[in-house]
């Protein structure tokens, strides 16, 4: 299911994320750049919308999707984030017919509904998958 990922040190600093069928990234600590943990939270959030897309479309139509906004909590003291917020907001001012209360609640839970079955980077964050490394070095 999983495509193989790597990541290489590019000359000017900064790392960029490939793939085995051609898509890369750019990223690192330097300004205009994302870091790993903001990778993590647009996982998180593109998870989200990607979920949640389908209710959105049907319910407004085609191209309809929402904004998902991502806040995390860190503990300095152990590295690590303690959690993350995540609020969705689905603009359906532009329903034709408009969406009555009634209609807007039950597209929220569908919204919900999705993105609770469908979000694979939620379960796994969820969840605290393990986490091994392997380092080698070659001489």
């Amino acid at each position: 299911m999983s495509r193989r990922l790597w990541v290489e040190r590019n000359e000017d600093g900064t790392w960029e994320a490939h793939s085995d069928d051609g898509v890369s990234l750019k990223f690192g600590h330097g300004e205009g750049m994302f870091n790993p943990v903001e990778l993590m939270q647009i996982a998180l959030a593109g998870c989200t919308a990607l979920s949640s897309q389908y209710a959105a479309e049907h319910a407004i139509g085609e191209g309809a999707g929402a904004r998902v906004v991502v806040n995390g909590t860190y503990d300095a003291e152990e590295g690590t984030y303690l959690r993350f917020q995540e609020d969705v907001t689905l603009d359906a001012t532009c329903a034709k017919p408009a969406l009555s209360q009634e209609d807007a609640s039950a597209l929220k839970e569908r919204m919900e509904r999705h993105i609770s079955r469908g979000c694979t980077v939620k379960h796994t964050l969820e969840k605290g998958a393990q986490v091994s490394v392997n380092v080698t070095v070659r001489s």
